[in-house]
């Protein structure tokens, strides 16, 4: 071969070269789709994992769902169980208040009882024997000895009447003053005196009422002059 024709054999094959990738390149451009694999760089699906790994990927989620809801089931019966420990207590609290009140009613009832019992007795003996209380040997209440206190005294100045009292026998018909020897409801001294009223005047608080009565009508007016004179004095 020539050296002419040798180099115009080199020319043609590099144009055929040439034109063979044109070629490539064009069709490869033509037929060129998206590249899966990059557009999914970003994640990995189930689908794309061996079988072996899905299920256990499937395990581990199932078991964290389980945890989430036992927790949520946890914290659901705790706030369940403060709740009714809540209202058990509540109601534990409104019961025993009840069962208090119902106590106090019923001990004033029975108070209310016993004075009533006490004040119809010494009226059934009052009638019955014409003196108020018992027999003279008979052992008195201080609820008795008020009863019979009442119905003598004008109602008006029964308090003073029984201020009197209080201060100087605390209603205690026996009552003596160890020094004195002063006697009884109203600490007649001597005591003696009361026999103007009645000889039973140790045993029988009516024949003391009667005397004190008389006493604080005669030497002060009232009973309630009488009261007003011991605030002053401390004696009457």
């Amino acid at each position: 071969m020539s050296p002419t024709s040798f180099r115009g054999f080199a020319v043609a094959s590099a144009a055929a070269v040439t034109a063979a990738g044109s070629i490539a390149g064009a069709a490869s451009a033509s037929t060129a789709q998206p590249d899966d694999t990059a557009t999914r760089a970003g994640s990995t699906l189930l689908a794309d994992l061996p079988v072996g790994q899905q299920a256990r990927t499937q395990t581990v989620s199932l078991a964290r769902q389980a945890d989430a809801q036992a927790v949520a089931a946890d914290a659901s019966a705790r706030q369940d169980a403060e709740q009714a420990a809540r209202r058990v207590a509540a109601q534990t609290a409104t019961e025993k208040k009840q069962a208090a009140e119902k106590a106090a009613q019923e001990a004033a009832q029975e108070a209310q009882r016993a004075e009533a019992d006490a004040r119809e007795q010494a009226e059934s003996e009052t009638a019955a024997t014409g003196t108020a209380g018992p027999a003279a040997s008979g052992s008195y209440t201080v609820a008795q000895i008020q009863a019979m206190a009442r119905q003598l005294v004008p109602s008006g100045q029964f308090q003073c009447f029984s201020n009197i009292v209080d201060h100087e026998s605390s209603w205690n018909y026996r009552a003596v003053n160890a020094s004195s020897g002063a006697y009884g409801l109203f600490q007649a001294l001597p005591g003696s005196k009361m026999s103007s009223v009645g000889a039973d005047w140790q045993t029988n608080p009516a024949t003391q009422v009667k005397w004190g009565l008389q006493y604080m009508d005669s030497s002060y007016g009232s009973p309630c002059d009488a009261w007003a004179f011991w605030q002053a004095n401390h004696w009457y």
